[in-house]
């Protein structure tokens, strides 16, 4: 017979369980900045089972000797709680944003590549001038100003003022 109180009772203390989300969420935030914005883009393949490896490693040590409902509960709200006060956090006070959160960073001025940008973001010039492509754009020259944003995405401000084209999706279904 199933025993709600039994099954939602927390096995590991709570105290605990909240460390254990408040450490891991706050060391992966610290990781995936340290990482870059253009892993955070949109997500291939090799993303995703990195994405999947890192929940699953992450588990390990969120979960600990955690075994119910309640402790998973617990775990899901102290995550969730730290995703909104860093938002919060980073609404209130921008020095503090400008720490927490990743801000778009200039890859391309007048038509010239900042190779510094592009070091940090470990992209080679092919993959810039792809990505330009995607846009639209065949020459450097054309370009004003490119951005990586934080979503890994890279906008494009043409010299001419022309909108670009918007990136290409991939197509549905495959």
């Amino acid at each position: 017979m199933l025993i709600w109180t039994e099954m939602l009772a927390t096995t590991t203390p709570v105290v605990e369980l909240l460390l254990r989300g408040t450490v891991t969420f706050l060391a992966l935030i610290v990781a995936l900045r340290i990482v870059g914005q253009r892993e955070s883009g949109g997500l291939g393949l090799t993303d995703l089972l990195v994405v999947v490896l890192v929940a699953d490693a992450a588990s390990v040590g969120l979960q600990g000797d955690a075994g119910s409902l309640g402790d998973s509960f617990v775990l899901v709200v102290t995550i969730l709680f730290w995703s909104v006060a860093l938002d919060a956090l980073s609404y209130r006070w921008p020095r503090f944003a400008a720490v927490a959160k990743a801000r778009p960073k200039s890859l391309i001025r007048n038509g010239e590549l900042d190779h510094r940008v592009m070091r940090r973001e470990f992209m080679t010039r092919a993959e810039v001038l792809s990505q330009l492509r995607l846009h639209g754009i065949t020459d450097l020259a054309e370009v004003k100003r490119a951005y990586i944003e934080p979503n890994g995405m890279i906008s494009v401000i043409r010299r001419d003022g022309a909108e670009p084209d918007a990136p290409a999706q991939p197509p549905a279904g495959g």
